[in-house]
């Protein structure tokens, strides 16, 4: 139920939602895009914490309950560090991925490297398209490289991929 309501949010264009969100909230600007971004973060996060969650082999799950560990427990010390990768690739792609919607919400008056953008369109101006075009990329990219770190942290030693 959870996946399908996430996944039926997604569907929903991006300026369609911040529209719909501004009779919502009654304002325009930062709350309904803040709001858009929340809401499209979730569906990548859900599928992907799903996806690991359900990939633990059961039996190690039922070892696990032999030995008179709670469930809580069981999802602290075994599912969630065996799904740690997964998980954060969801977290990672959702945070991608509002980069590129937060520039959309400059449509609304959200401002930020958007507003460059939508100015740029606008006047014909490649410059001032690519003055907020750039360092949007580079901020995705910044993201994506920060998540490559913070995998090391995240990420039992023992589970870790070597490259």
């Amino acid at each position: 139920m959870i996946l399908g309501a996430t996944g039926i949010i997604q569907t929903v264009p991006s300026l369609a939602l911040l529209a719909f969100l501004i009779p919502l909230t009654g304002r325009i600007g930062a709350v309904p895009a803040l709001i858009a971004l929340a809401l499209y973060s979730l569906l990548p996060i859900v599928r992907n914490t799903h996806a690991a969650l359900v990939q633990i082999p059961r039996g190690m799950i039922e070892a696990a309950q032999s030995l008179g560990l709670e469930r809580g427990t069981i999802l602290r010390a075994i599912e969630l560090p065996l799904g740690a990768r997964t998980i954060l690739a969801g977290i990672k792609t959702s945070a991608v991925i509002n980069v590129g919607t937060a520039t959309i919400a400059a449509f609304i008056g959200a401002g930020g490297y958007g507003e460059r953008i939508v100015t740029g369109l606008a006047l014909n101006d490649h410059a001032m398209l690519l003055a907020g075009a750039i360092p949007a990329a580079a901020l995705a990219l910044l993201i994506e490289g920060g998540f490559r770190v913070s995998e090391r942290w995240a990420v039992p030693a023992g589970l870790r991929l070597t490259t």
